[in-house]
């Protein structure tokens, strides 16, 4: 329990920090479009290059896991996206990020370092796993945006543009030039190694400070029927629906079934504040659901541990 607040509290401080400098102007107005800026073109990327560019191919093909925690995060997204649509009368780009807030949980910074606490050092690898499954997930959300966007074109328009927009985004080209250096086995030199360690780093403090910073002056409570669907949907089916996929659907290896689960129990991360203030959708809600779930995820996780008990 005590490492779940010494995670949870610090993510909150962060964001504590960029609001009062934001409340005291301390950045100026435009400082948080500039951090979210730097954090989706240079640092992510910098992140989702080095993760992918170090991943050992064999070790880490876990067909039940990726079927299973794909498939769940898949599900709950679609489902969300609907009711965002139907329901709450979104656009369809705001559906998809209703959908994607739903769906896509804060692996890298919560979920490493709990799995590795509750299980031990080997848990690290199924949520390494899990972390770039969810980080991928953002790169996708950009193909219904901009589907969303092209809707009064025709059919050619719109995936001469969509592919247009996949070969620029940065959350698209970064993993998939690393998984082609994996791929082609060598190791990473020493300079760019560190080069991107470094810029990687960066990603989730400064979203998480930015997110701060957007929230000055914003009311809290403006759209709270669509936060309290995605944060139920987020804390409570889409660890059901994981548990469903990965000890029934899916059988897995009991650590990653577990690690899987805890993953998808987690609150929202920053990665969809990222997409949403860089395409300036759905910006609101995603940052106000992301501080209503980190809260909430102290209870729900604590009732995750009691199910799977952690090491003694």
């Amino acid at each position: 329990m005590q490492a779940l607040f010494d995670i949870v509290l610090p993510i909150f401080a962060i964001v504590a920090s960029g609001y009062l400098c934001g409340y005291r102007n301390i950045l100026g107005p435009e400082s948080s479009q500039a951090l979210n800026a730097f954090v989706y073109w240079v640092a992510i990327p910098a992140l989702l290059f080095n993760a992918m560019a170090n991943v050992d191919l064999a070790q880490v093909y876990n067909l039940p896991f990726m079927l299973g925690f794909t498939g769940a995060l898949a599900a709950i997204w679609a489902l969300t996206g609907v009711l965002g649509r139907y329901v709450f009368r979104l656009s369809a780009a705001e559906s998809a990020l209703h959908g994607l807030n739903s769906a896509y949980p804060n692996t890298g910074f919560m979920g490493i370092p709990l799995a590795i606490a509750a299980y031990g050092e080997e848990a690290a690898l199924p949520a390494i796993v899990a972390t770039v499954i969810s980080v991928l997930s953002v790169g996708l959300a950009v193909i219904p945006i901009e589907i969303a966007r092209q809707q009064n074109s025709n059919i050619l328009k719109i995936v001469a543009r969509v592919l247009g927009a996949l070969a620029r985004n940065p959350m698209i080209v970064a993993p998939c030039a690393g998984l082609l250096w994996a791929w082609g086995g060598l190791g990473l030199p020493v300079f760019v190694e560190t080069y991107t360690s470094i810029l990687g780093a960066a990603a989730g403090p400064c979203a998480l400070f930015s997110i701060g910073l957007f929230l000055v002056g914003k009311p809290l409570t403006e759209g709270s029927m669509e936060v309290a669907s995605i944060t139920l949907a987020k804390l409570i089916l889409h660890p059901l629906l994981t548990a469903g996929a990965v000890l029934v659907l899916f059988p897995t290896d009991p650590l990653w079934a577990m690690v899987a689960i805890l993953s998808a129990a987690l609150p929202i991360g920053s990665g969809p504040f990222v997409l949403a203030q860089a395409h300036g959708i759905y910006v609101r809600r995603t940052s106000t659901v992301m501080l209503v779930t980190t809260l909430l995820s102290v209870v729900t996780i604590s009732g995750f541990f009691v199910l799977f008990p952690t090491h003694p």
